[in-house]
């Protein structure tokens, strides 16, 4: 792949932390120019193009928060100066839910899900298209859950937010598949990551780490965010061509993430 992605310019939102870092740093290593965009944790962003430029990659940080479409024409613009196009982008920046019922979500929480899982990545999609087209060849992938698979309780919000977001990615799979991009999910289970440990402490009382369950999760170890960023790799090679609209689940061949 180091020869086939050389060249290539990649806009990974989330990128600084957990599974976006672990894709930023993956892509970097098989020759892409990689737009780190963060929304707080600048020194994360920082680290991880910092890592990048050590191992001999491009990259640049860039601050916004992908809920707002002002935040969301500044980095395209800001991403397009510096680098001039782009024709991979992965929409990886999310938030969890507070884990309530419906019945106890209120609308501005659902606003909160819907803006940065939905409504920003398409506002993003929606700015970087016409550029995208213009490529060779164009890849957006776009980082969900296995939760959008089977309905959990105190997980409906987040559930809903991550099908409208599948949804998306299923339509612009047919909308721009003439136009040679191909739109493809990565559905992961549980992450160890920081998200990961939260959910971790929240779901199985006196356990603090996603780690403390590796010997009970497929293969003797719960998904890591390079198992994620080596799918998304793949999916944006040449390798995989010939794959488009297609939701690929990162969990071992294991359960969804209720009750792990």
């Amino acid at each position: 792949m180091m020869t086939e992605l050389a060249g290539r310019i990649a806009l990974v939102t989330g990128g600084g932390r957990g599974i976006g870092r672990a894709i930023s740093i993956r892509l970097a290593g098989a020759g892409v120019a990689v737009a780190v965009n963060y929304r707080r944790d600048a020194a994360a962003a920082i680290t991880t193009v910092e890592e990048i430029i050590a191992a001999g990659g491009r990259a640049s940080a860039f601050q916004a928060s992908i809920d707002d479409p002002a935040a969301v024409e500044i980095l395209v613009d800001s991403v397009l100066a510096e680098f001039g196009f782009v024709d991979i982008l992965v929409s990886n920046a999310g938030i969890a839910s507070r884990g309530h019922s419906l019945a106890n979500t209120d609308v501005a929480e659902m606003d909160r899900l819907m803006r940065t899982h939905v409504l920003g990545p398409h506002e993003l999609v929606r700015r970087l298209l016409p550029q995208l087209r213009a490529q060779p060849r164009g890849d957006i992938v776009v980082i969900s859950s296995v939760l959008a698979e089977r309905a959990s309780p105190g997980a409906g919000p987040y559930m809903m937010a991550k099908l409208a977001l599948e949804a998306m990615a299923a339509t612009l799979a047919v909308e721009e598949m003439p136009n040679g991009i191909h739109t493809n999910v990565v559905a992961p289970g549980l992450v160890a990551t920081e998200m990961g440990d939260r959910i971790v402490r929240a779901v199985r009382p006196g356990l603090t780490r996603s780690t403390e369950l590796d010997e009970r999760s497929p293969y003797g170890r719960v998904c890591r965010p390079e198992d994620v960023a080596d799918v998304v790799a793949f999916l944006v090679s040449a390798d995989a061509s010939y794959v488009n609209g297609q939701r690929i689940a990162v969990n071992g061949g294991g359960a969804s993430l209720p009750g792990f």
